[in-house]
């Protein structure tokens, strides 16, 4: 599993319009191949400074299979209007499965 994550800016005033559109383009992912799921959290101290998390099966699904497609296309104009400069982009994998207390 890989794990992509996209730290975004956005516009300021554009917050919840681009949590709308994230939540629209939740339909772009479940038909990208190798897609597990998001989430979006938003940082508490710079309101307009989100994380997308996005799991997928390899790092092919997402840097070849979603980047090259028309998919990523839509993603792109959904959200792309609210950014506030390009996203920084990072993929990790688990060193330490989920502990929970």
């Amino acid at each position: 599993m890989i794990i992509e994550v996209a730290h975004i800016k956005v516009k300021p005033g554009h917050e919840a319009e681009f949590e709308a559109a994230v939540q629209t383009a939740s339909a772009v992912f479940r038909k990208a191949k190798g897609c597990k799921g998001l989430h979006l959290q938003r940082c508490i101290e710079a309101p307009a400074e989100y994380e997308a998390v996005i799991r997928w099966e390899t790092l092919e699904d997402h840097t070849v299979g979603f980047r090259q497609s028309e998919l990523f296309q839509q993603w792109r104009e959904l959200v792309g209007p609210h950014f506030d400069g390009p996203p920084q982009v990072r993929h990790h994998e688990i060193a330490i499965p989920r502990i929970d207390f």
